[in-house]
């Protein structure tokens, strides 16, 4: 028996077309992405590293995104690659336009550098969405749609806005805490179906019916 879609499929649902898997179509290697996270893009989902500029490998960064995360179409992810020197009078990129000005390249040291950009599991980021280099954004968080993300999300959350802003938690902090510590989406497939009752239902208190920790030893010694 299938429990659920295939992870290593581009179309989990073969009659929308819309909608891809992303891991399955990432050919940068500094881009990493989980299963079951998917691009939802009537224009091309298939198109998904168009949506990440200015990555260049010989800076570094990388692009991680979790499991289960829902990204609808307008996405960029804006990458340190798109810095420009500021520590000098003018931030004009002289070297990129050739013809000899290529004397002004800057060092990697003399460019803005905000690390990797990092999103977390079971993420809902919504329409036209802008995220800029170096930003965390937590498990379980929601973005609101035409938002740019300029600072971290913590899990859970709901941020929208430009710039973005918090708005408020999705749970209380007890809860936040047990599905931090529950992380279902690294349950096995066949767990995940079992629960889906559980996991879509407006009764929050039903998660805990899981029992996360006999889960884990039950699992670890089966």
């Amino acid at each position: 028996m299938q429990y659920g879609p295939d992870p290593s499929s581009i179309y989990p649902n073969e009659n929308i077309k819309s909608i891809c898997y992303i891991k399955n179509l990432i050919t940068r290697p500094n881009i990493i992405v989980g299963d079951y996270t998917y691009y939802d893009d009537i224009n091309g989902a298939e198109r998904f590293e168009e949506h990440v500029t200015h990555h260049y490998e010989f800076i570094g960064d990388k692009l991680i995104i979790g499991k289960f995360c829902a990204i609808a179409k307008g996405i960029e992810f804006v990458m340190n690659g798109a810095n420009h020197r500021m520590c000098s009078v003018t931030t004009y990129p002289f070297n990129i336009m050739g013809h000899g000005w290529e004397k002004a390249t800057p060092t990697l040291g003399d460019l803005p550098f905000k690390g990797d950009t990092v999103v977390g599991n079971d993420v809902w980021i919504g329409q036209n969405v802008t995220v800029m280099p170096g930003v965390h954004i937590g498990d379980g968080a929601i973005v609101a749609a035409n938002s740019v993300v300029t600072k971290d999300i913590p899990a859970y959350h709901i941020a929208g806005g430009n710039p973005v802003r918090i708005t408020k938690k999705r749970f209380d902090d007890d809860l936040i805490d047990y599905l931090l510590k529950l992380k279902w989406w690294d349950w096995p497939a066949r767990k995940i179906f079992d629960n889906l009752e559980v996991l879509c239902s407006g009764n929050l208190s039903r998660i805990k019916e899981t029992n996360y920790e006999k889960s884990i030893v039950k699992e670890k010694f089966s």
